[in-house]
């Protein structure tokens, strides 16, 4: 059965996720980067509770508003061990546990790159994906604490997803990844001119104020380059590119 899903911008370019699974009604938070739009957004929702948050990794822009909202609705907070550094964890997830929300059941993967603890949260059966700071839309994530070689097995173990997967990223950089992108040396043909279609339809949504989120995981194997790289040297080499590019 669908989840209902509810995104919402908080703090400067977070994005916040409700989920409701529709058989049982229970609500998942996939963190909480603000107690206040969280909050806000359940009371816009008519959902009536909050079961637990859906923690990625320990970074403050998705943890700090979660003890609030924990206070405010009774929710349990899980999520992996290193976000037991900033929060009191209900209980600790790694890499093939699973949690379920109601009918729904989330399988955890683990995704080292972005932070060493980094997890995301794959419905598998209702073809959802969130994954934090580990994948973006035409991006992926800085490596802060990890290697590009872990990172690029996280990646490759998020491409296997199938090409229908909706991408829920944890933030709204679509507009810079997609500068970067028309920046390298992509030979003209398909590829290139879809690509060029892809970015207008993004500067569109900007325009009207819209996200770029969800994605789909076949769009992003198509046309993002860091799910494209070769292997992690090269991913290594994109990587540090893009973190020097200024375009």
């Amino acid at each position: 059965m669908p989840l209902d899903i509810r995104q919402f911008p908080c703090l400067s370019d977070n994005y916040g996720y409700l989920a409701r699974d529709r058989v049982s009604g229970q609500v998942a938070a996939v963190d909480a980067p603000d107690a206040a739009a969280v909050l806000a957004e359940l009371a816009a929702s008519g959902w009536k509770r909050l079961d637990v948050i859906l923690n990625t990794h320990w970074h403050p822009d998705h943890t700090q508003g979660a003890e609030a909202v924990q206070a405010q609705t009774g929710c349990r907070i899980v999520g992996p061990e290193e976000s037991t550094r900033v929060v009191a964890l209900d209980q600790v997830l790694g890499d093939g546990d699973h949690i379920d929300l109601g009918e729904t059941r989330f399988d955890v993967i683990h995704t080292p790159g972005h932070t060493l603890g980094h997890i995301v949260f794959i419905d598998r059966r209702g073809g959802e994906a969130f994954v934090g700071d580990t994948l973006f839309a035409l991006g992926c994530g800085r490596l802060f604490e990890g290697t590009p070689e872990q990172m690029f097995d996280s990646l490759t173990r998020l491409a296997a997803l199938p090409d229908d997967t909706r991408v829920w990223c944890a933030h709204e950089y679509t507009e810079a990844n997609a500068r970067f992108v028309l920046s390298l040396d992509e030979p003209d043909g398909d590829r290139r001119a879809a690509l060029e279609a892809h970015v207008r339809d993004i500067l569109a949504l900007r325009e009207a104020g819209r996200p770029t989120a969800p994605t789909l995981m076949g769009r992003e194997k198509q046309l993002n380059p860091f799910l494209r790289a070769p292997d992690a040297a090269a991913f290594a080499a994109l990587r540090a590119a893009k973190d020097q590019f200024r375009g």
